[in-house]
């Protein structure tokens, strides 16, 4: 049967307050747990901090991704013996480079991947900023030379990066599509056109809520088709401290992000739900004719 895993961000719990409150690890940690959440996204370019945050994570029975950020193929090396060691689900790899052409990329693209592959290890590239992955056309270019390349895909960055109009158009919906069906696995955050992260409860939002949540119906629908039956689609709640969050005149957050964090987990489990019911009742031919 295939499985769907909501995870939170370490880095999303960061508070980065005015007055420097902040929570310690095992606070955090106790606190995704005891929030529901099914694991972490978890740094591995820190082997200590790894192997600290896994062993608590473990121990409670629960998973988690390997975040990097390698600069060169062999800056992944190290991150392969920790998963070795420590395990991961799959390696989440933003691409710290900012090759000019698609040339260029080949062959760090190739060199990550025969890695992981020669270590049975899943990679996903995720879709971000001011990485090799920045544009929405230049990375469906990539798409065009590795039609099977696997993506975590990070919607928001595309939103603003591109700043669709509103409504968004069928020529953007079809292009967000593409990196959609190559995505293995979603991080959580929703965007408007000029801000990179929204307040999920704020009426003013709902539109671009909507939409997102439109996204990933379609993205849960397109994995379900063409994954394994026993395989796992991870969902990270990735929502930002500041400068991803907005701050009033004070430097505090105008909303409870953490807060935000457990809704959205509650809402894209009940998306995956439906849209699993909806794949249990449909026809077997349904089925294949949509795989």
């Amino acid at each position: 049967m295939q499985t769907f895993r909501v995870y939170q961000s370490l880095w999303a719990m960061e508070r980065r307050r005015p007055d420097g409150q902040e929570w310690t690890l095992e606070q955090k940690l106790a606190m995704i747990r005891d929030a529901g959440f099914d694991g972490a996204g978890v740094r591995f370019f820190d082997y200590q901090y790894a192997r600290t945050v896994t062993q608590f994570l473990r121990e409670h029975g629960m998973s988690w991704q390997a975040q990097c950020y390698p600069r060169t193929v062999d800056e992944l090396r190290p991150i392969i013996e920790h998963v070795r060691e420590l395990g991961a689900d799959h390696i989440n790899l933003q691409a710290d480079v900012r090759p000019y052409t698609l040339q260029e990329c080949i062959p760090y693209i190739e060199g990550w991947r025969r890695l992981a592959d020669d270590a049975g290890i899943a990679l996903h590239i995720e879709t971000h900023r001011d990485r090799m992955t920045t544009d929405l056309f230049f990375t469906l270019h990539l798409l065009d030379r590795f039609p099977d390349l696997r993506l975590t895909a990070d919607l928001s960055h595309y939103v603003v990066g591109r700043e669709f109009a509103w409504p968004i158009d069928e020529t953007n919906h079809a292009l967000m599509r593409r990196i959609i069906d190559n995505a293995w696995g979603f991080h959580g955050r929703v965007a408007s056109r000029e801000q990179i992260q929204l307040q999920l409860e704020f009426p003013q939002n709902r539109k671009w809520l909507e939409l997102f949540m439109g996204w990933w119906e379609y993205g849960f629908n397109s994995w379900m088709a063409r994954a394994g039956e026993d395989a796992v689609l991870t969902f990270l709640c990735e929502l930002g401290p500041p400068e991803y969050a907005m701050t009033g005149a004070d430097g505090y957050e105008l909303s409870d992000r953490w807060a935000e964090a457990q809704t959205m987990m509650g809402m894209v489990r009940d998306l995956w739900r439906r849209c699993d019911e909806k794949r249990a009742a449909a026809p077997p031919a349904a089925v294949r004719k949509r795989a």
